[in-house]
């Protein structure tokens, strides 16, 4: 699969969640204290995430 999400642990021990696209960081999170508050993360980018609005600041 070329994109796919990653829970891990930081160097805080704090859970943080990346985004990758053909192995590139595409983007991380904040850390959370828990695992389920990083899988909550994922699940609602993918819920919001497609009908977010683009903001062209350039």
């Amino acid at each position: 699969m070329a994109h796919k999400f990653e829970i891990y642990k930081d160097k805080a021990g704090e859970f943080r969640v990346r985004f990758k696209y053909n192995s590139e960081v595409m983007f991380s999170t904040e850390g959370y204290a828990s695992k389920a508050s990083a899988q909550n993360a994922i699940e609602s980018i993918k819920a919001n995430g497609p009908k977010a609005p683009v903001e062209d600041n350039s």
